[in-house]
């Protein structure tokens, strides 16, 4: 049950993530998501915006927390960590 919990919270920070970018894109950028990422890569923004749509993770895990869900609160940690090494690697190359 551990794992399974630690992995339900894990692919609800990936899930927040990807929506949180999605929806920042949304309602921010006058280009298409797939001309915003493309633009972002190409000026070296893309850790930026990866960052940004790394914000929803707090509602979940903050929400996880709050129904003491401690494993999932930790699988989105665990996602958000994952998003940090990812723009640390896009800053370093």
């Amino acid at each position: 049950m551990h794992k399974k919990e630690l992995l339900i919270g894990f692919v609800v920070g990936i899930i927040a993530n990807t929506i949180g970018t999605l929806l920042y894109i949304l309602l921010f950028s006058d280009l298409s998501i797939t001309e915003t990422f493309q633009a972002a890569i190409q000026q070296g923004h893309i850790g930026s915006l990866l960052a940004l749509g790394a914000i929803l993770n707090l509602v979940a895990f903050f929400l996880f927390l709050r129904i003491r869900r401690d494993n999932r609160a930790k699988g989105v940690l665990i996602a958000t960590i994952l998003t940090a090494l990812v723009i640390l690697y896009y800053k370093i190359f």
